[in-house]
């Protein structure tokens, strides 16, 4: 009897007569006899008594065929072939011309799909070949029947896809004390620990560089001051003994001076010990922020994913007062202002502020001067982005403020949005931890469906009927793909679980991460809550209290379903407001396909991002934070809220002052601010003119025009699919 059937990924699951018998019957119906359930049932069950325990799929579809050519119905044998050979046909010539697209160098919304990734390079095209391949190869051997004609009919988007079968993970907050402490053993080199803030500031960057290469999502750095801190003091140290050298005098007992802060200041007048400890804080903090310009120099060069896309990277920073701490953060604002080559502002990494009262948020807070700078440095380069530590979600009991190791319970963020802090299974901590992988539910679409019901609570009632059902479909296919991820060896991984990954150290090179990856969280996402909106009850919830209160009650929903499924399947379940790119317009074109062009719903190229009210609508910043403030507590997974403002932002520090008091005020959890940033390229020219084409100062055209996409930053619209192309069209300022 036949147990298993072995898919074409080599993986073993139950064998299933009633696929067999099924896709006959399919067969059967286009033909002029029509179906005949007994002989379908009667070839399904002579396959199952062949004498081997298990078949794989082709030698199953082999048999069926061989089957109904010695049948009465010869002719279903030929279309049981012709079917088959159809669908690998559409498959290849789907493939070929996507490749067609790739080699030509055509932009469109396949080339387009991640404005941070160059797709004409040979590295870039090289990978876009390879991403469209493997999702086919996804969908036919990976899935399941149900997760498949859920992504088929549009109801959900499995991100990264192309990755599924690496079995890599998505992303982590890199505890990079113990690179620092314990040096890196990555392929066939290795480094020392590091001594000199110089060489930490390379082996931050290696570390990310190196990881990324380990997994599809994103990098960061939870604590980039706390980490890096201790190397100004050895710095500092290295610089006395210098100076003691230079003067052959003995100043060994001015290494245990300790500072308020470390600042510049002229020599001149200063004697005696007092000018060498000066003159050494002086070069420990040139160096300092030389590091810190290396750091941003390499996080915007140093490729990663086979040299086409660089590392896509973030660090935390901002609750560190001790005066080494502080230097960090100084310095990496000051080079973050400064711009990188002739003044362009820096792509990556994404700057996280955490903001926390008490430490460095309010007059009179310790860091209180440093973030009133982040705020101007903001106003030029668009980051440091804002994490709110007050809000009330992402306090944790455990922070104390005399804690040398507090940030161990501070929430981290990745810049895009994505959140990991609570945690069923470890430690409650955003450090060594990260997205395993999320799938996207498409909320418009449900909500579409049941717009012709006249009853208005009928409809709401089949719109959660229907949403029900389909995030069962999203937590099942989460937790297959969970379940293929638990499988890999801890060597196919061999920087992140040597010891960055929660509990990866114990691991041996032939282990399973299983006992590991449960620390990660599994996240469902939504999209277009405005669009559903406006499908059920007419109006979104920028503009109708009703709209508000159902958007509340269907995300409330989402996160007690996510709760029940962390209970059923025993994983880190959690909601993600996901940050929609290449998604943004590749729902909608769909959905406008199948129910035409629908006022406000489908009719533009796009849907709205998340819990977002649209972009195209006009309001104030203080109403688009109240509206969505609340949707931040339920969606654990991550969530941003972001402002476009007007005018030359650089002159008005003040403006994201006020921004950031509204996240204070509304407890929002984590926000940026939008606005216009011109750079000509050829003179150095700054200026926020939206659509500058030509410079006016020199007359250059050569103008780079500075926008936000999702989280990221991007120089280049070139690069940007067409719904966000629409989107960023529609956008409009909030005053």
């Amino acid at each position: 009897m036949v147990k298993n059937v072995v898919k074409r990924d080599g993986r073993l699951v139950d064998f299933n007569s009633q696929k067999i018998v099924a896709a006959i019957l399919k067969a059967m119906a286009v033909t002029e006899a029509g179906e005949d359930i007994v002989l379908a049932a009667q070839i399904a069950d002579s396959i199952s008594k062949q004498g081997k325990e298990k078949m794989s799929v082709e030698e199953i579809q082999d048999c069926v065929e061989l089957k109904l050519m010695e049948s009465p119905r010869k002719e279903v044998a030929k279309k049981y072939i012709a079917y088959r050979n159809k669908r690998n046909m559409a498959r290849n010539a789907k493939t070929s011309e996507i490749f067609e697209e790739i080699i030509n160098a055509q932009s469109n919304d396949i080339t387009r799909e991640n404005a941070n990734m160059n797709a004409d390079t040979p590295a870039g095209m090289m990978m876009k070949f390879a991403s469209e391949a493997t999702k086919a190869y996804v969908d036919e051997s990976l899935l399941s029947e149900e997760a498949r004609e859920a992504v088929k009919n549009n109801y959900i988007h499995i991100h990264d896809k192309d990755y599924y079968p690496t079995k890599s993970l998505t992303c982590i907050q890199h505890p990079l004390d113990l690179i620092l402490e314990h040096g890196i053993k990555a392929g066939h080199g290795e480094s020392r620990p590091a001594k000199r803030i110089e060489t930490a500031s390379v082996l931050a960057c290696i570390s990310m560089e190196t990881v990324q290469n380990e997994m599809h999502g994103g990098q960061a750095i939870p604590a980039f001051d706390f980490y890096l801190a201790p190397f100004v003091r050895k710095s500092y140290e290295e610089e006395i003994d210098y100076i003691s050298q230079m003067e052959n005098k003995d100043y060994s007992h001015l290494k245990d001076i300790r500072f308020d802060d470390y600042l510049r200041h002229d020599l001149v007048g200063l004697q005696g010990e007092e000018r060498a400890v000066q003159h050494a804080v002086n070069r420990t903090v040139s160096r300092v922020h030389q590091a810190m310009e290396a750091f941003v120099h390499n996080m915007n060069t140093i490729h990663s994913r086979g040299g086409n896309q660089v590392v896509f990277s973030s660090i935390n920073y901002g609750t560190d007062t001790s005066a080494e701490g502080r230097c960090i953060i100084r310095e990496i604002l000051n080079t973050t202002y400064e711009g990188v080559g002739n003044g362009s502002t820096a792509i990556f990494p994404i700057q996280i502020w955490k903001k926390k009262r008490g430490v460095s948020y309010l007059p009179g807070d310790r860091n209180y001067d440093l973030y009133r700078f982040a705020c101007k440095v903001t106003a030029r380069r668009f980051f440091p982005n804002f994490l709110n530590l007050d809000a009330t979600f992402n306090q944790s009991p455990e922070w104390k403020a005399d804690d040398p190791k507090r940030y161990v319970h501070e929430v981290a963020t990745m810049g895009c949005r994505t959140r990991v802090f609570e945690n069923r299974f470890g430690p409650v901590t955003s450090i060594g931890r990260g997205n395993l992988s999320f799938t996207t539910i498409n909320i418009v679409k449900l909500a579409i469906e049941c717009m012709n019901i006249p009853d208005k609570e009928k409809r709401i009632a089949e719109f959660f009927s229907k949403l029900e059902v389909v995030m069962d479909i999203a937590a099942k296919q989460l937790d297959d793909r969970f379940q293929f991820q638990k499988t890999a060896l801890k060597k196919q991984f061999p920087l992140l679980m040597s010891g960055l990954w929660n509990g990866s150290a114990k691991l041996d090179d032939d282990d399973t991460v299983e006992s590991v990856i449960n620390q990660g969280t599994l996240g469902i996402g939504f999209i277009g809550l405005a669009e559903c909106l406006i499908a059920l009850v007419g109006k979104h919830h920028g503009e109708s209290e009703e709209a508000q209160t159902l958007g509340l009650r269907i995300v409330t929903y989402m996160k007690e379903k996510v709760n029940g499924y962390c209970e059923k399947y025993q994983h880190n379940y959690s909601v993600l407001a996901t940050p929609a790119e290449g998604l943004a317009g590749k729902f909608t074109k769909r959905d406008r396909k199948t129910f035409g062009s629908l006022p406000g719903i489908t009719d533009k190229d796009y849907y709205t991002n998340s819990n977002h009210i649209p972009v195209y609508f006009h309001c104030t910043p203080e109403h688009k934070a109240r509206i969505e403030a609340p949707y931040h507590a339920l969606a654990g997974g991550g969530h941003i809220f972001y402002v476009e403002i007007d005018g030359d932002a650089t002159h008005n520090p003040e403006a994201i002052m006020n921004i950031v008091d509204l996240m204070d005020r509304y407890n929002i959890g984590y926000g940026s601010v939008n606005h216009n940033r011109n750079l000509c390229l050829d003179c150095g020219y700054e200026d926020a003119t939206e659509g500058l084409e030509e410079c006016p100062v020199c007359h250059g055209r050569h103008i780079d025009t500075l926008q936000r996409i999702t989280g990221y930053l991007v120089g280049t619209t070139d690069r940007w699919n067409s719904g966000k192309l629409a989107e960023l069209k529609d956008r409009v300022v909030h005053k």
